[in-house]
């Protein structure tokens, strides 16, 4: 990805803009953000281990040489997703207010795609194809291990919310980051490139 001068502290990751559409909706539509993340009262059948809440501690995604810490990250002031300091450009956050990889609905983890004059920790992230593996370690002492399914990259102002936040069908995860065209500003980069990911097998670290 092409660098860019200037990038400013306040320039968030999409995660702002994904929560920005995901507020505006819920005051539009009558959800509140809490409930994207509302998982089924009772959990579906199906054929992948499912595994209990546990902190993710280290990501490794072989085929684009990411091996990184994962920090918690909660909610800003504005109630987007906060972004990982710029001081900790090689590491990544996993909202903590959401599922931890392994459960039941959609695992968040967001990371920068650059700084003002270096890459971040997901800056190769759109090379990503379908069938790479994601490896998490959680707390437990347990390696996830994801499949990719789709990259994809959407406008911030266009974001399927539920595709991304509501899919409780199965374990998931989504990688995020920022993509496309630099128009600065609070925006930043125009598009979000999210990476929707399923679990497939779980072992002892």
């Amino acid at each position: 990805m092409p660098r860019r001068l200037g990038v400013p502290l306040a320039v968030l990751l999409v995660v702002a803009g994904l929560f920005g559409v995901g507020i505006g909706l819920g005051k539009a539509n009558g959800f509140s953000l809490a409930e994207l993340f509302r998982g089924p009262g009772k959990a579906p059948p199906g054929e992948f281990p499912v595994l209990g809440p546990s902190r993710p501690l280290r990501i490794q995604i072989p085929d684009i040489r990411v091996k990184a810490y994962i920090h918690g990250v909660g909610l800003d002031d504005r109630g987007a997703i906060d972004t990982p300091s710029l001081l900790l450009r090689n590491e990544a956050g996993w909202f903590d207010d959401g599922p931890s990889p392994g459960q039941y609905g959609p695992a968040i983890i967001v990371g920068h795609v650059d700084t003002k004059d270096r890459p971040g920790v997901f800056h190769r992230l759109n090379e990503l194809k379908p069938g790479a593996k994601i490896e998490i370690t959680r707390r437990d002492n347990r390696i996830t291990v994801f499949e990719v399914n789709t990259v994809e990259r959407f406008s911030k102002e266009k974001l399927p919310v539920d595709r991304i936040y509501h899919d409780f069908s199965r374990p998931g995860l989504r990688l995020i980051t920022c993509g496309g065209r630099w128009v600065g500003g609070e925006l930043g980069y125009a598009d979000n490139i999210v990476v929707f990911a399923s679990l497939i097998s779980a072992r002892k670290a």
